[in-house]
């Protein structure tokens, strides 16, 4: 009789995020990473990072062995907060500031949650504006 001792590959995780009004990678918006081995299971913080000039988290935890769910939170609010306060938007990207009642962002965060299987890697892309949102799985 044979047992295998060999762990498991564990998943892996990127993003980046890009600010459709504009047309621009969002740079400094913090990023946090969970996650939970079973459906039941309590969700398990891992740490975080910020996306750099090019939009990217390069530097997220690697997830534990056993991960079933990921939940990415992205905290937006701030960066749309900073870019209207700086007025570093041009006169086509203040216009949603306007049109709202001073918010920087409708959606103040995104939590996106998926499925992973071991030994995968997921590449879960965010295309972000003041109102709205998008992701899919990425390469």
């Amino acid at each position: 009789m044979s047992t295998s001792t060999a762990a498991s590959p564990s998943s892996s995780v990127s993003t980046h995020i890009l600010d459709t009004s504009i047309g621009r990678p969002a740079e400094g918006v913090a990023v946090r990473l969970a996650a939970r081995c079973g459906r039941d299971a309590d969700w398990r913080a891992l740490g975080g990072s910020a996306t750099d000039a090019d939009g990217r988290c390069k530097d997220l935890p690697a997830l534990p062995e056993g991960t079933t769910h990921v939940r990415l939170d992205f905290a937006v609010e701030p960066y749309f907060e900073n870019k209207f306060d700086n007025k570093k938007a041009d006169a086509q990207q203040d216009a949603p500031a306007n049109r709202d009642s001073g918010a920087g962002a409708f959606f103040p965060e995104v939590a996106i949650t998926f499925a992973v299987a071991p030994g995968e890697h997921y590449h879960v892309p965010l295309l972000l504006n003041p109102f709205g949102y998008s992701v899919y799985r990425g390469s």
